[in-house]
This record gives structure tokens, sequence and C-alpha cells, in this order.
């Protein structure tokens, strides 16, 4: 069978997400992580502060891919 790893969580990282989810404002904003297979953490990939989404089907992959840098 195949062992499991299981990352660790940047220590910077983990401040960042604590303040994100307890912040007072509220506008739109998003915190994207990745792993780092080198170091195996998971660690801050970019950080939005403001954008907007008016109805749901506003939220495509063509958005995602402008707004966020997604699947690039």
């Amino acid at each position: 069978s195949d062992s499991l790893v299981v990352c660790e969580v940047d220590p910077e990282l983990k401040e960042k997400l604590r303040k994100f989810r307890f912040r007072k404002e509220t506008d739109n904003a998003a915190i994207i992580m990745k792993v780092d297979k080198d170091r195996q953490m998971v660690v801050l990939e970019e950080e939005f502060q403001v954008f907007e989404i008016r109805t749901t089907e506003d939220l495509t992959e063509a958005w995602l891919q402008e707004k966020l840098s997604f699947f690039r």
C-alpha cells in the first residue's frame, strides 16, 4: 500500500488565515493556497482583497481565469 504524506501549513499562512476569517470588512476577498511539494507545506499563492461578482452566473471558469488566475 502507498504511504500517506501529510503537509504542514506555513505558520505565516495560518496567521493570515486567522485574520482573514475574522476580518471585519464585508467586501469580497480570497486567499489562494498551494502545496509546496519540496517542503511538503501548504503556502500562500496569492491574495485578493476586493473583487466583484454580481450573480452566480458570473462565476464562470473564464471569470476565474481572468480574476483569480485559476487554471493556468
